[in-house]
């Protein structure tokens, strides 16, 4: 199991064997490279800690410790866990601040407790079979242990193909379950209990006095994130897109330390290249940039990437991430970025357009009925963005509840296409799908604006289940630790009592942060429209991927799985390659999962451990 995750910690294994338990850690050395070996003890040796992430409040917390009359025999953030229990139990969790994912064996009452930070930065997959719990960073550790059986969750695919990744707390297998962020886990005598100890709160807004007071603020809470995160003693730096987030961070950074490595790459077609951006940024604060232009091939790393994120997964910007990473690698160990900005400061063009299609309930349904199907006969554009587009989904959304429109609008297929999609017999396999459930039970408890449940659905399903597993598993296969401070969790707790009106304006959006960063940046690098981190999709599905996306969905292996009708996966790669539609994204989730299944269900199972040498 550690040597399947290796790439996440190169620098040493360390191994834990006792009657009942073993615990194992492949260790990336970032905090005291000397004496911070894991597995990490108690004094007496009857607790003992295995940790992936950082503590970033680990020295203030030691020193808390050490008066209360624990005593420590390293320097490691991770030493600070076993003391902490010994204090707080299981509620040592809400002391916590940083990115986690750790395992903690109580010896003397014979109990396993992991846990998962507020965010979910950092993975945890686990199976629990007649009582024996297995558990792992990544989820090919589990597929290492040959009594986990890999029957598919196919009502878990069936939310992959709607939404590009896997929500928690399932995983492509039926066996194999993912612990939700800000959850604890503990199993003792066979039984395990789960519970969670954090959540945002968009009930409690603050009153506001001046708007320069809240920008102003808004810096403060910036920085302080940043300065969480500048501890390291391994070389330090940051991606910088040019893009807001990560030119805030830049910002920030040079107001803490006297040098700022940064590194951002940029593509051959302009619309996909931001190094111009990035490069003025870059200047601005005198950073040691790095730049690197590639020519991505999605053939070429198609394979690492299924390899590496275990179960499909979709994101195309996993791409890029890839290669910004594999060249941050070569200067730094730790890299800083700006995840986090769009979805506690209201980023997406999704939050105005959702925010005013709930203005169009007020219109009669019956109105709003005919107004859909008169849109479902405008014939879709080739240009995703455009002006047609967007009217056809606006207007096809206007007879669903604001959760549904929201399912809806965050699908890839949505329900309709992908039943016509489905043979009968897979939609009789997944039987009622949880696809929408999955918007409609992270909708929540919010302050009846709609902005705020926008977010909150952001940050309990796309931010956990898409965002941070892209940036995780692209950083650490090339055994990089990525950090955000615009995931700290106090700054998202600011953000989150902000009214809405701060965030977004008509088709203004993340307000407070652009005037809060004003004081830092060019206003036009503030005011100019998000581009994103994506790759040339359509394209490659007309050329370099035409020949691959027609072998592989229509080969014999793939319709034989009879999930797909094969007239209709053979209609999507025509209207796309025609140019008729773009269809990219549907022909992208498609080919991943079929690749995923190749690699990892039709591939041998590995051999028992114990013929293992």
């Amino acid at each position: 199991m550690c040597a399947a995750i290796e790439h996440r910690g190169p620098d040493s294994r360390g191994v834990h064997v006792d009657a009942g338990v073993g615990l194992g850690i492949q260790r990336l050395r970032v905090i005291d490279l000397e004496t911070g070996d894991q597995p990490i003890f108690n004094e007496d040796r009857s607790v003992v800690v295995v940790l992936n992430g950082e503590i970033y409040n680990f020295q203030e917390l030691r020193v808390q410790l050490r008066a209360r009359g624990h005593m420590f025999a390293t320097r490691s953030d991770t030493e600070v866990i076993v003391h902490l229990y010994e204090e707080q139990g299981r509620e040592c969790v809400r002391s916590l601040h940083g990115m986690f994912a750790f395992a903690l064996w109580d010896s003397r009452k014979r109990e396993l407790l992991i846990a998962r930070d507020r965010v979910g930065k950092k993975p945890l997959f686990y199976s629990h079979l007649a009582g024996r719990l297995t558990f792992g960073s990544e989820l090919p550790a589990l597929l290492e242990d040959p009594e986990i059986p890999r029957d598919l969750d196919h009502r878990a695919l069936d939310c992959y193909y709607a939404y590009q990744y896997v929500p928690a707390p399932m995983s492509a297998f039926a066996a194999i379950r993912k612990l939700p962020p800000a959850s604890t886990l503990t199993w003792r005598e066979g039984e395990i209990e789960i519970e969670r100890y954090w959540r945002l709160d968009y009930t409690r807004k603050r009153r506001i006095g001046s708007r320069e007071e809240v920008y102003a603020e808004t810096r403060e809470q910036i920085e302080a994130a940043v300065r969480r995160r500048l501890v390291a003693d391994v070389p330090l730096g940051a991606f910088l897109s040019g893009g807001i987030d990560s030119s805030v961070i830049v910002a920030a950074m040079a107001r803490a330390t006297s040098e700022v490595k940064t590194f951002s790459i940029g593509f051959e077609e302009t619309a996909f290249d931001e190094l111009p951006h990035a490069r003025r940024v870059a200047q601005q604060f005198a950073t040691d940039h790095h730049e690197f232009v590639v020519v991505p091939s999605a053939v070429e790393i198609l394979p690492e990437l299924v390899r590496h994120y275990g179960e499909p997964f979709a994101d195309s910007s996993a791409i890029p991430s890839f290669y910004l990473s594999r060249m941050a690698r070569a200067h730094v160990t730790v890299a800083l970025n700006g995840d986090g900005g769009d979805e506690s400061f209201a980023g997406y063009n999704r939050y105005a357009g959702n925010a005013y299609a709930a203005r169009l309930d007020r219109i009669p349904i019956s109105v709003r009925r005919a107004l859909a199907a008169a849109a479902q006969r405008l014939p879709p554009s080739p240009e995703p963005a455009s002006a047609r587009n967007r009217l056809r989904r606006l207007a096809g959304s206007l007879p669903l509840s604001a959760p549904d429109r929201y399912a809806r609008y965050m699908s890839c297929l949505d329900g309709e296409q992908r039943a016509a999609l489905y043979t009968d017999e897979y939609r009789r396999e997944i039987g009622d799908s949880l696809a929408p459930e999955i918007i409609r039970s992270a909708w929540g408890l919010h302050s009846g604006e709609i902005v705020d449940a926008l977010l909150e659905a952001d940050v309990e399903t796309f931010l956990p289940g898409d965002l941070l597993v892209k940036m995780d598993i692209a950083t650490m296969a090339y055994s990089l630790e990525a950090r955000s401070p615009l995931l700290d969790h106090e700054l998202m707790e600011f953000a989150a009592s902000l009214p809405a009106e701060l965030k977004v304006q008509g088709r203004e959006k993340k307000v407070v942060l652009r005037e809060a960063a004003a004081e830092w940046l060019p206003r036009d690098l503030l005011d100019r429209p998000k581009q994103g981190f994506g790759v040339p999709l359509a394209r490659w599905f007309r050329e370099d991927l035409r020949e691959l996306a027609f072998e592989t969905l229509l080969a014999p292996a793939a319709v034989d799985r009879g999930y797909f009708r094969r007239d209709e996966v053979e209609s999507l790669l025509r209207r796309h390659v025609e140019g008729r539609e773009d269809l990219s994204g549907p022909l992208w989730t498609l080919l991943v999962a079929e690749l995923w299944h190749r690699q990892f269900v039709d591939a041998p199972r590995p051999a028992a451990l114990t013929a293992r040498s």
